[in-house]
């Protein structure tokens, strides 16, 4: 296993990827490590789903499979859930791929999606986040004194218009101001997993292949968890993993939702489709963004992420 000092540590008011220092890993777990807004939850319940081979989880997502690193709950809180877990656990990030200890037991699985849906679904999340129940799970969990300052200079300045507050995101430069969500952030985490993508403990995902083919996805991840399915159950469990039926039962698959962090847990599941963004994008707006987009990757990871450009 890596050690803590050869990992990169990524922390921001939300996260801190401190947190795996010391987690002690089984035979088996499960990582699901992904950018923001790339199916996650998604992913999590399609693990869930293959785990207990049954649609009637025995609990709320979010206390199955816990965002590890997040910081509204305690690192003492967070370790006894997984600790006391005997089921098959599979383990919530948001940490790049360099950040995480490695071990051979592990399994790691990492899902991307076209940047440009990525922008316009974390605008939606941003405008249904409760910031506040935020700050006061995390004020609870672990104090807001490494975050005085931030917090102080208050959000950066947002721009009056959906297609703004786009830029806003596709032009953040991680380099010179705090780590969050955006087209660096994104490509930095696909950069990280690239190129261990063939081995045996990496499997990626690309949010349009579940989009398109989610039973033959959910096929394909059980095949590389070696978990077996009997084939008459696999009708209940797709269906389970549906956008429709995860919106429909939000009060348990959206994340957090014992710390209130949604004004509505169903809006965290607002349509989960693709291509929105060709509505908003000019022919102009369209050649800004893969100039910049192009800029940031390999001609290699652009084609995967847009795959329907």
């Amino acid at each position: 296993m890596t050690e803590a000092s050869e990992r990169v540590r990524y922390q921001s008011l939300i996260s801190d990827s401190a947190r795996w220092d010391g987690f002690e890993f089984r035979d088996g777990d499960i990582v699901i490590s992904t950018p923001a807004k790339c199916g996650t939850t998604w992913t999590q319940m399609i693990c869930a789903l293959l785990v207990f081979q049954t649609p009637e989880l025995p609990l709320p997502l979010d206390e199955l499979s816990p965002w590890l690193d997040m910081q509204t709950r305690t690192p003492q809180e967070t370790e006894a859930i997984f600790e006391q877990q005997r089921h098959r656990r599979f383990i919530k990030t948001h940490t790049p791929f360099d950040g995480l200890p490695l071990d051979d037991r592990v399994r790691y699985i990492c899902v991307g999606r076209d940047p440009r849906d990525v922008a316009l679904s974390m605008l939606n999340h941003r405008a249904n986040f409760d910031f506040a129940a935020l700050l006061t799970a995390r004020e609870h969990a672990v104090g807001l004194g490494d975050v005085t300052d931030q917090l102080a200079a208050g959000p950066p300045p947002e721009a009056d218009t959906e297609l703004g507050r786009f830029w806003d995101w596709i032009d953040y430069d991680i380099t010179t101001r705090p780590p969050g969500s955006s087209l660096q952030m994104l490509v930095h985490h696909i950069a990280t997993f690239w190129p261990s993508r063939n081995a045996n403990t990496v499997h990626m995902i690309h949010y349009d292949d579940l989009k398109r083919d989610l039973e033959g996805e959910m096929r394909r991840l059980a095949a590389y968890l070696d978990i077996e399915v009997a084939q008459d159950i696999w009708p209940e469990l797709v269906h389970a993993a549906t956008f429709e039926q995860m919106k429909a039962n939000a009060d348990t698959t959206a994340p957090d939702v014992s710390h209130k962090v949604w004004q509505n847990n169903a809006d965290f599941f607002r349509n989960g489709t693709s291509g929105q963004w060709k509505a908003l994008l000019s022919d102009v707006d369209r050649q800004r963004y893969e100039h910049t987009a192009r800029s940031l990757m390999s001609t290699d990871i652009f084609d995967w992420l847009h795959r329907d450009a």
